[in-house]
């Protein structure tokens, strides 16, 4: 089961894990992005996020399609936010269930960078004194 969800609401990481339940599997995985307080040693006031959401829902889907093949884990679970997020804010949930801790660890790890390389979400940093766009991947 995958189950993506790119929103502007506050995410639920109950929700997530309830998504994710498997009771076939013995592990669960999850990553949960916050937004820092500092970036570079400038204060952050908050970031916005933006993405290209119908592009940004199909290259999450392939990824988690791969990461399933890769590591043979049952449930994915990708909730990312978009808007105004302030320090503290979750930015991204990711949950994966399957049979062994360490299919989920690294099913997990995986989906994480490879979002952040690939996914078309951008971010903006305000800062105290200005602002900067940043792309959510290297």
């Amino acid at each position: 089961m995958i189950d993506i969800n790119i929103t502007e609401n506050t995410l639920d990481i109950t929700a997530c894990l309830s998504a994710a339940q498997d009771f076939g599997s013995g592990g669960v995985s999850t990553f949960i992005g916050t937004v820092r307080n500092v970036t570079k040693e400038k204060s952050v006031v908050r970031l916005e996020y933006e993405c290209y959401q119908p592009m940004a829902m199909k290259e999450i889907r392939k990824i988690a399609d791969k990461a399933i093949d890769l590591f043979s884990v049952k449930n994915i679970v990708v909730h990312h936010r978009t808007g105004i997020l302030f320090p503290g804010d979750a930015a991204i949930i990711i949950v994966v269930s399957a049979g062994h801790r360490e299919a989920v660890f690294d099913a997990c790890k995986y989906m994480i960078d490879t979002i952040k390389e690939t996914v078309p979400i951008w971010k903006k940093e305000i800062f105290d004194d200005g602002e900067e766009w940043v792309s959510a991947h290297p």
